[in-house]
Order: structure tokens, then C-alpha cells, then sequence
């Protein structure tokens, strides 16, 4: 676990709850996105992305995600959802997700998503805010925590 939380900097927790599992027993496919989607959000939260969309028009838009299933997940768990920002080019930059479950002390699912900065006032691609740029830079260094 020690190295799972030093290879990422921004980790959450979430419980696996008897609700997502399907009718084969296990954590539907679906639910492993949702969890993405809370590591990327807490990511975001952490830079003010939120707060620089509202000001300038230009955010975040998921391009496309994958994953890739390791072990099934049950309920009851808990589940430590790791993100870190990897490729960063002038209008895109890829996060890296690892599923790591508590109960199995092992990685249950690993995946990424590929992050387009989008101009929302004008409807298409935009380059990076330099100010993005630096809030990712510090994530990934660990200076903002």
C-alpha cells in the first residue's frame, strides 16, 4: 500500500458498497469508471479547476478512458483510487487511475483517460492555461497537497 500511495499524488478513498456489485457477484465494469471519475475530480478540486473554467471558459473534457480489470472487486471493501498527470502536451495530458483494494492488498483495476482542454465559450480545443500547467506541476511534484 506505502508504495501505491508514494507513485500518486492524489489518492481517495471510497467503500465498495453492496449496490454496484451485478448478477455474476462482483463490481460491475461500469463502477470501476466512477471510480476514475472521483480520483480525476478530487485532482481537479485540488488544482481549482473548477473555479478556472468559471472564470476564463476553458476546462476539463474527457477525450476517452480505459481500463484494464485485474481482480473482481466484492462488497463490502474499501477501494484507494490513485491519479497522477502524465504527457502533457499543448492542448491534452493523460491521467494514469489505479484501483488498489483493501481487502486483496493488491491493484484491482489500472486505467487512464486522456483530457482535452476545451474553450466552453467558443466550442473547441484550447491550449493548457499556463496556470494549469503550474497547478499540475506542483501536484506531481507533491508541493500541493
Amino acid at each position: 500500500m506505502e508504495n501505491f500511495l508514494d507513485r500518486f499524488p492524489v489518492v481517495v478513498e471510497c467503500p465498495v458498497v453492496w449496490g454496484e456489485m451485478d448478477s455474476f457477484q462482483h463490481v460491475n465494469n461500469v463502477v470501476y469508471f466512477r471510480y476514475f471519475e472521483t480520483a480525476r475530480m478530487a485532482y481537479f478540486e485540488r488544482m481549482n479547476y473548477m473555479e478556472i473554467l468559471g472564470r476564463t471558459g476553458i476546462g476539463p473534457i474527457l477525450h476517452s478512458a480505459n481500463c484494464r480489470f485485474r481482480i473482481p472487486l466484492t462488497s463490502p471493501d474499501t477501494v484507494s483510487i490513485g491519479t497522477r498527470s502524465v504527457d502533457l502536451e499543448t492542448d491534452r495530458f493523460t491521467m494514469e487511475f489505479q484501483v488498489f483494494s483493501h481487502n486483496h492488498q493488491k491493484v484491482a483495476a489500472e486505467g487512464s483517460g486522456l483530457i482535452v482542454t476545451f474553450d466552453y465559450k467558443n466550442s473547441k480545443k484550447a491550449a493548457i492555461p499556463d496556470e494549469i500547467k503550474n497547478f499540475i506541476d506542483q501536484i506531481e511534484s507533491g508541493n500541493l497537497r
